[in-house]
């Protein structure tokens, strides 16, 4: 059939578009956007909650490589949601999420799920929020946004359609068009780029999560070059652990402020060197920085010396790889690798005095889990402490709610990746306070038969919040909170439940999860570190 119901010819249009995972819960206003999703072929994962649906898109993009996608209702459905498109926002994660939204506002007061104006709500959140009033309208927005994703910085996008021009009749969508790529660098800026790596005696590059398409092109540039590196949080893994110039994941300890401002010439490149990259106000460095990145607002707070390349980190650094000849003996860097060594291991100590027990259990987990798994925690001590120990083998295989930082992210944004992974090893962490914005997502889990762990971190407290009150020297309040029996929780859900005694009996448990053919939650405590 040519015509048929605009919700059934969207379901089809992103179906074309590569689009194999729907997200989302269905409603009276919304209905018509499940009338074909089967007949598309499309899998729908049913969240228990808006919140839920959004996370799970997000863990599905970053997992995949591909835009996530949620359906949700007018109103509350949509206000659910906007803390997953603010995450999504600031972690730079390709969202899709299409509403219904009703069809006249501003003549009619008391509808069902009436908003003032619903569309600037979801605008605060995302890189645009616009209503489609037509199919044509309709059509060309959902591929305006898969043009975004494809060629700039990913940001989430919102597309409402009214109610009754859901159900209309409508011409099918196009056929998908030619999509853009990102920018390229140019061969000026490479060879300068070049040029002023060649003549530093001290240079550092710092790799952030945007460089993440230049994995293979990062130890050769390294190599040639004789450079120190650091990696953002979520840049992790793209250094090999092994490499003797690196110093880790560490920029937020303060003094790699100093290790900055020794070096001649940084190279930062696919990262914002955000306030949640260095916790202060800046990395450092004094001396002139190379700013590479697809985000053009990125290079607003360039110095007159700064150079700026609106370019995609991948084809860059390759083309570096390429031009750059190897150094000579007399161009070797000053950088010593032993002092490097030791201010790691400096580091290392550091955060096992400061989150006393986390390191020897982040250590057993690391040494269990295959190099292939993926892991998404959420706003928890366990792994704020992991985040700067735990080298990764591989980038992109930790996702974390780094910007936005809200509770609740961890479960359903590993449902997400593990429905985009189907076979490959997935892990959420979470803590005891922040599992339970989202606990109700295990009956998700559950239903889809998922083999996932689900470690929960149960310290008994907001452990981070009492020790921020202590530091300001405010007396503890509201940092304790009755924690229902986790176990037990999980078994009414349908899913596994351990709690491991030993690091040994912790791996074991984990690796048994992996295999299980539904979800486990694994409570851990500190009495685990002995």
């Amino acid at each position: 059939m040519t015509l048929q119901p605009l919700g059934v010819q969207i379901s089809q249009m992103l179906k074309e578009r590569d689009v194999d995972t729907i997200f989302g819960i269905p409603g009276v206003h919304n209905v018509e956007l499940y009338r074909g999703i089967e007949q598309a072929g499309i899998t729908h994962v049913l969240a228990r909650h808006e919140q839920g649906a959004g996370f799970m898109a997000d863990g599905y993009a970053r997992a995949s490589g591909k835009p996530g996608v949620a359906y949700v209702i007018t109103g509350p459905g949509l206000t659910n949601i906007l803390t997953p498109l603010g995450q999504a926002y600031s972690d730079s994660v390709p969202v899709l999420v299409i509403s219904s939204c009703l069809d006249e506002t501003a003549a009619k007061r008391g509808q069902l799920h009436q908003m003032r104006d619903q569309r600037a709500a979801a605008d605060c959140v995302c890189a645009w929020s616009l209503e489609a009033r037509s199919p044509e309208a309709a059509y060309s927005l959902i591929d305006r946004a898969f043009d975004q994703f494809a060629s700039t910085r990913a940001r989430p996008c919102h597309v409402q359609v009214p109610i009754d021009t859901l159900g209309a009749m409508a011409e099918a969508a196009p056929p998908p068009p030619p999509r853009p790529g990102y920018p390229a660098a140019r061969f000026a800026d490479v060879y300068a780029a070049v040029a002023a790596v060649l003549a530093a005696k001290k240079p550092l590059f710092v790799f952030g999560g945007g460089a993440r398409a230049a994995a293979d092109a990062i130890p050769d540039v390294l190599r040639q070059t004789g450079a120190a590196s650091f990696v953002t949080y979520a840049g992790r893994g793209l250094v090999p652990a092994e490499t003797p110039l690196h110093f880790g994941s560490y920029l937020a300890r303060q003094d790699s402020a100093a290790i900055a401002a020794e070096a001649d010439l940084v190279i930062a490149v696919g990262t914002t060197l955000s306030e949640v990259d260095l916790w202060r106000p800046s990395l450092g460095h004094t001396a002139p920085m190379i700013r590479v990145d697809i985000d053009p607002e990125c290079f607003c707070d360039l110095a007159a010396q700064d150079t700026a390349i609106l370019a995609d980190a991948g084809e860059f650094l390759r083309a570096m790889s390429i031009a750059i000849p190897a150094r000579t003996e007399d161009q070797a860097a000053k950088w010593d690798a032993a002092l490097i060594r030791r201010r790691r291991a400096t580091w290392r100590a550091e955060v096992d005095a400061e989150r006393p027990g986390i390191v020897a259990i982040s250590d057993a987990l690391q040494t269990a889990l295959p190099d292939n798994t993926m892991i998404f925690s959420d706003m928890t001590q366990f792994a704020y402490a992991s985040k700067e120990i735990w080298d990764m083998a591989r980038p992109g295989h930790w996702h974390h709610p780094f910007g936005f930082g809200t509770l609740g992210y961890a479960l359903p944004a590993a449902i997400g990746g593990a429905m985009a992974r189907a076979g490959l090893p997935t892990v959420a962490i979470a803590g005891d306070y922040g599992v339970q914005y989202t606990i109700q997502e295990l009956g998700t889990a559950v239903e889809l038969g998922l083999p996932l762990p689900i470690l929960v971190w149960d310290n008994g407290k907001l452990g981070e919040i009492e020790e921020s009150m202590v530091r300001s020297q405010i007396a503890p309040n509201a940092v304790i909170a009755k924690n229902p029996d986790f176990l037990a929780l999980a078994r009414a859900y349908g899913a596994g439940a351990e709690q491991p005694e030993t690091l040994a009996a912790l791996q074991d448990t984990v690796l048994a999860a992996l295999d299980a053919d539904s979800p486990t939650v694994i409570r851990m405590t500190c009495a685990l570190a002995g």
